[in-house]
């Protein structure tokens, strides 16, 4: 497969289309059945790959940003007789584990962000089921905030994977089912195990659905339902987007060059270097923040960093350790930091916090070792001590440099650090890394104005070890040198567990159990083996079963 792009644009959509009335947009799945990103895949049945939830992502984060007028989004299907068939199963059944799994997380976290935009930016999701909507179609549906199903005696909603495929609803189809739409355990269950899934008014008793409309009040209802939702919206009437202009990227022998993100990659090593420069200026109020549009500093850092993470995460899959710096003039930082805090009303400053939320989110949920250095010359300020917090381990050079005359390395935070960028666990991360002592969150926002040089943050238990000019480079080169060394499963399985402490979620358990049980049942015989459930599918003969159970 060649290298995979997470940058598009509606213009260059094979899947999707997007069609705005007014506080209403029709986000419309329309799918191409030759445009997979498997060559020789069909996607038949509105079925879907990588390369239609790409389109999804972007499509659901033009309209947060283009489209402030937009107060309801309707999902719904471009095809005659079905909504959405789920995940295509000849994809799966070809992809390699590590893109099923990655698949899988990057399909849940486009779904995340519908919900976010739904509960955080006013921009309110209706899916309008018309015809059979399976596995991940219904869960595609169930991360809108309303569900309507047409009463027409063949739409039904199902999630089939157990008794045809021999795998689970993995992007959040259980979770959300017990959740976040109450379906009781038992009724859960028959859901389930039936292929043909649950319509009519059975669907409603069971909350898999929340209204069933006969087909002759159908288009009448749907308009209705996402007027009501647009009603409830915040987002304002009369304000202009701003456009998503495409990134500044080029990619350079091993790495990736963006205007203010750098990836260098060390195959030896299996290692990757993220490297953030702060920004150049700094608008002088919020006319300033929408006159420079997607080119505002946190904005086009956030969507540079986001493409980075992916690219590394789908296209390198064997550089198990990104190494995080960041390089610039912290009050820079800072001062975009402000702000953000100062205009946090205004529907393109919220947008902007909420993008750098989930950019976080990504890095927080992406199978690798994170280590953070603080050097000389570093910009890890506020927004971007995020990345500092995100880290598994956090390393500081105390004291100056032989022969470099550029300032000590300092750490500084901002009260961002304290309330926008929530982790999956709905805690920031200095809350989830204090989480045995909360008073150290209240020593760390005491510390907000100050340049936390390596003593300080140590006493504050902002990074994990400091080593000076004699021990820094044999230290960090050690540590980076056995981390490499471990075993890549045990490190994932290390890594999920300790980064999410605190309050159980949603979102921390449908990502923690997308992990646990991707990375086990993708792996067993009785899905992929030869005879198992996703090779046999369609071919007519029955997958053959090991009966034992672990």
């Amino acid at each position: 497969m060649d290298r995979i792009d997470f940058q598009t644009h509606p213009d260059r959509y094979r899947h999707w289309r997007i069609e705005v009335a007014g506080p209403v947009a029709d986000l419309i799945l329309d799918v191409d059945p030759g445009a997979s990103i498997f060559p020789g895949c069909e996607l038949k049945l509105n079925s879907y790959d990588l390369g239609v939830d790409i389109e999804l992502a972007d499509a659901v984060q033009r309209l947060r940003f283009e489209h402030p007028e937009v107060r309801c989004v309707v999902l719904r299907s471009g095809k005659e007789g079905v909504f959405c068939a789920g995940a295509n199963i000849r994809m799966l059944g070809r992809a390699s584990h590590g893109h099923k799994v990655n698949f899988c997380k990057f399909t849940n976290e486009t779904r995340c962000a519908i919900e976010d935009a739904s509960d955080a930016s006013g921009q309110r999701y209706l899916a309008a089921v018309s015809g059979p909507c399976a596995g991940g179609g219904y869960e595609l549906a169930a991360c809108a905030e309303r569900i309507l199903l047409i009463d027409d005696r063949r739409s039904a909603v199902s999630l089939p994977e157990m008794p045809l495929l021999a795998v689970l609803p993995g992007t959040g189809g259980l979770t959300r089912l017990t959740d976040k739409r109450r379906v009781r355990r038992d009724l859960a269950d028959l859901f389930c195990s039936l292929e043909e899934g649950v319509r009519g008014r059975r669907a409603v008793d069971w909350r898999l659905v929340d209204e069933v409309v006969p087909p002759s009040r159908w288009a009448a209802t749907v308009a209705q339902r996402a007027a009501e939702l647009a009603a409830l919206s915040d987002r304002p009437d009369a304000a202009r987007g701003i456009a998503l202009t495409p990134l500044q990227r080029r990619f350079d022998g091993d790495g990736v060059q963006y205007r203010h993100v750098r990836v260098a990659i060390d195959r030896a090593a299996r290692r990757a270097t993220i490297s953030v420069t702060g920004p150049a200026d700094v608008p002088a109020d919020l006319a300033g923040i929408h006159a420079a549009g997607a080119a505002f500093w946190p904005l086009a850092m956030a969507r540079e960093l986001d493409d980075a993470v992916l690219h590394l995460r789908f296209n390198e899959p064997t550089l198990g350790l990104i190494v995080l710096r960041s390089e610039g003039d912290p009050a820079r930082v800072l001062a975009a930091d402000t702000l953000l805090l100062a205009h946090a009303q205004d529907w393109l400053v919220r947008e902007i916090r909420l993008l750098l939320k989930r950019t976080f989110k990504r890095l927080d949920l992406t199978s690798r070792s994170l280590i953070a250095l603080i050097e000389p010359g570093s910009c890890f300020a506020g927004t971007l001590a995020e990345l500092v917090f995100a880290a598994d381990r956090a390393v500081m050079f105390a004291g100056a440099r032989a022969g470099d005359n550029r300032p000590a390395a300092a750490l500084h935070l901002s009260a961002m650090n304290f309330s926008a960028c929530p982790m999956s666990n709905g805690l920031t991360r200095l809350q989830t890394r204090f989480l045995g002592e909360p008073d150290s969150v209240d020593r760390a926002h005491a510390a907000i104005g100050r340049a936390l040089e390596a003593e300080d943050a140590l006493a504050l238990g902002l990074v994990t070890v400091a080593h000076d000019d004699l021990d820094w480079d044999d230290g960090v080169r050690i540590m980076l040198e056995e981390r490499a060394s471990f075993s890549p499963d045990a490190l994932t399985a290390m890594e999920a567990n300790l980064r999410f402490a605190g309050p159980e979620t949603m979102e921390t358990r449908i990502f923690g159990r997308l992990t646990a049980w991707q990375n086990w049942l993708f792996q067993r015989p009785n899905a992929v083996g030869e005879a198992g459930a996703l090779k046999r599918y369609g071919s007519g003969l029955k997958p053959e079963f090991d009966p034992e159970r672990v």
